[in-house]
């Protein structure tokens, strides 16, 4: 077949694309909200360090376009400035019925002529392990499996809560921690003891590389993206400080909630807070009237895929490996 490949159009070519991620990501997405993400973002700079590796951000995006101008492929490929030096992520993903004619290989060729223009050292992809034709496909290109994240998904139309774990939330609560959400405590302060928890707290996820997004790119991409709300914050308190947190999201097209993170201090853990957090959580959604809740954890984090699959009752779905390829 005769087919173009161009650089997106932003932002009319976003009700082709938005199909096309739906296709391979966990949660549906819509043309308006591609578009007010890439609002978002300044035009790329990149820039090099010391030792010569890429820094800074940008976005480049491409489509395939058929003969009669239908959008049948897409692939951006993406670093923040915060991301680990040399690393570029991306995404590639062409419709169904018109893969294995080159479509595919095609469109990667050109995102890795850029790459490699760029002076990227890493490429990385995520790809659902059930997806053999396109694990196949990167690795034939080089990539090899660095990691797995579970997908897990609690049914909340059938959840029960279990009397036994929900004590956990008076337990802690009598060990001196107290619970709020952040629609009780609004203020930048303490929006700003919420960032300096997420910072902490990030880097002892499993496979998490890169530095950590200052105040107010954390707070653009935390609390200002679509189906945040503050009461779906919910912290847990040691006097005026911040020790733990769950942040809820919620997506307009499922009415389901995303289970975006959990984060306690590593002083505090082990005290069943985190268990706490989540069930408050569990509690928020039940109100919300979401049919599921759903989230991701590394393989590696054994602590935290205890408390979702084995205290919570949520079920396994394919998770996603991280692919990665050395330039």
């Amino acid at each position: 077949m005769n087919y173009t490949i161009r650089k997106l159009r932003h932002p009319d070519d976003y009700v082709a694309v938005a199909p096309l991620l739906n296709l391979i990501w966990s949660e549906p997405t819509t043309a308006e909200q591609l578009r007010e993400d890439e609002d978002k973002i300044p035009p790329g700079q990149l820039h090099y360090d010391e030792e010569g590796k890429l820094m800074g951000w940008d976005r480049p995006k491409w489509v395939v376009e058929d003969e009669l101008g239908q959008v049948i492929a897409y692939a951006m490929a993406w670093r923040a400035p915060w991301t680990e030096a040399g690393t570029l992520s991306h995404n590639l993903v062409v419709k169904p019925e018109l893969r294995g004619i080159g479509v595919g290989r095609a469109l990667y060729a050109t995102l890795l002529e850029w790459a490699l223009e760029v002076k990227a050292s890493r490429l990385t992809d995520n790809i659902w392990e059930s997806d053999e034709r396109s694990i196949a496909f990167a690795e034939r290109h080089g990539y090899v499996k660095e990691r797995l994240a579970f997908e897990s998904v609690l049914d909340l139309g059938s959840y029960v809560f279990d009397d036994k774990l929900n004590a956990s939330i008076d337990e802690v609560e009598r060990s001196g921690i107290s619970f709020v959400t952040l629609a009780e405590e609004p203020s930048e302060e303490n929006e700003r003891k919420l960032h300096e928890l997420y910072k902490v707290t990030h880097f002892d996820i499993p496979g998490y590389s890169g530095d950590f997004p200052w105040f107010e790119e954390w707070r653009k991409w935390s609390l200002d993206q679509p189906g945040f709300r503050p009461e779906w914050i919910h912290i847990a308190k040691d006097g005026d400080r911040y020790v733990g947190v769950v942040t809820l999201l919620h997506n307009e097209q499922t009415q389901a909630m995303y289970h975006d993170y959990t984060g306690v201090l590593p002083e505090y853990r082990g005290r069943r807070i985190a268990l706490a957090l989540k069930l408050l959580g569990i509690r928020s959604a039940l109100a919300s009237g979401a049919p599921y809740m759903k989230t991701h954890n590394d393989s590696m984090n054994g602590p935290m895929l205890r408390i979702n699959r084995d205290l919570l009752g949520f079920r396994a779905e394919p998770g996603n490996y991280k692919m990665v390829r050395e330039l």
